[in-house]
């Protein structure tokens, strides 16, 4: 025969009509997938498999919302609908939300939400692409700054002087005014703190802050803001207890005093002291002083890529929302005009 076939290698001898080696592999497809296999995805997982996954409880709950809406606006009632959006709902979406009025942050925060959803869909297989890939996000502000306003130095200081008398009130709350104006972070991270976070680090006291994401950042204290966490700490006499809380309630009638002091009661507190140091203006709120602490930063030459890092700021581009120094009220050319 001028041809022999190897039944156990699958080569076949041509005889001697291919050049060469004379040997020519023969190519044999064995398919283990059959076509829908090929094309089969995974069953969608319900959005709360996805929720668990944010740790942060504010974006947790901001997002379960969001994608509600979103669901919402889409009828979507069954897992597997997601595989029925395309970009064209997403846009009509998006176009909603702007006749709403909502302002750019919060559009982007939304189309964010669902955005992590789909990625999460597509990383299980569930859907075959993200949606709002590619769908423009509204610019946050024109001018590169963002709408939180910030305090002056002089409003700050008369913040941080604002809880007179040696009482474990007053005192507590010289310290957490400290903390926040001196540190910048969010309000649960403040409010998440443990005496165990304040710790020494290379010769030099640190905050150990938990934020957004999972993220560890180490933040050197302050030595007025440790000064008075010190005589807090002195004062209430929680010093050793190193994993209790570090800011507690004075009284608590619906519970304990070792528990930690809430977000709202931080919220409380410091409209309070705003109110008592003559502090007024619209937008004031918490975020307020991360933004007072950030804008001062810069001001005194703090390097832009430290301060994110300070903030806890995944993106460069959100810090610079925070640096104020071209729309400093007092570099006006309006206070150079002489007659």
């Amino acid at each position: 025969m001028d041809e022999h076939e190897n039944t156990e290698t699958g080569i076949t001898r041509s005889g001697g009509k291919k050049p060469g080696s004379g040997l020519a592999v023969r190519r044999e497809t064995i398919r283990t997938l059959t076509a829908e296999q090929f094309h089969q995805l995974s069953q969608v997982p319900a959005a709360s498999v996805w929720l668990h996954n944010i740790d942060n409880e504010n974006t947790r709950r901001a997002y379960a919302s969001d994608v509600g809406e979103f669901t919402g606006f889409c009828d979507l009632d069954r897992p597997d609908e997601f595989r029925l959006v395309t970009r064209a709902h997403v846009l009509a979406w998006r176009l909603t939300l702007e006749e709403r009025g909502l302002s750019p942050a919060t559009i982007r925060r939304k189309l964010s939400a669902v955005s992590s959803l789909f990625e999460h869909l597509c990383n299980e297989n569930a859907v075959s692409h993200n949606p709002v890939a590619g769908v423009k996000r509204p610019s946050i502000d024109d001018a590169g700054e963002g709408k939180t306003p910030a305090l002056s130095d002089d409003q700050a200081r008369a913040l941080l002087q604002a809880p007179h008398g040696d009482s474990l009130k007053a005192v507590r709350d010289r310290a957490i005014l400290a903390t926040y104006l001196f540190h910048a972070l969010r309000r649960s991270e403040l409010a998440e703190l443990r005496v165990s976070n304040l710790r020494e680090r290379r010769g030099v006291m640190h905050l150990t802050v938990f934020g957004k994401g999972s993220k560890t950042r180490y933040v050197p204290v302050h030595p007025a803001a440790l000064s008075a966490i010190k005589e807090y700490l002195d004062v209430a006499g929680h010093g050793e207890d190193r994993h209790g809380a570090l800011f507690r309630p004075v009284r608590n009638p619906k519970g304990t005093l070792e528990e930690a002091i809430t977000g709202d009661g931080i919220y409380k507190l410091v409209k309070k002291y705003a109110a008592t140091a003559g502090i007024s203006f619209d937008g004031l709120c918490l975020h307020s002083l991360r933004a007072t602490a950030a804008t001062n930063a810069l001001e005194h030459q703090a390097d832009i890529a430290y301060v994110q890092k300070w903030l806890g700021h995944a993106n460069i581009s959100t810090t610079r929302l925070y640096d104020r120094r071209r729309s400093r009220p007092e570099d006006s050319p309006t206070f150079k005009v002489r007659y």
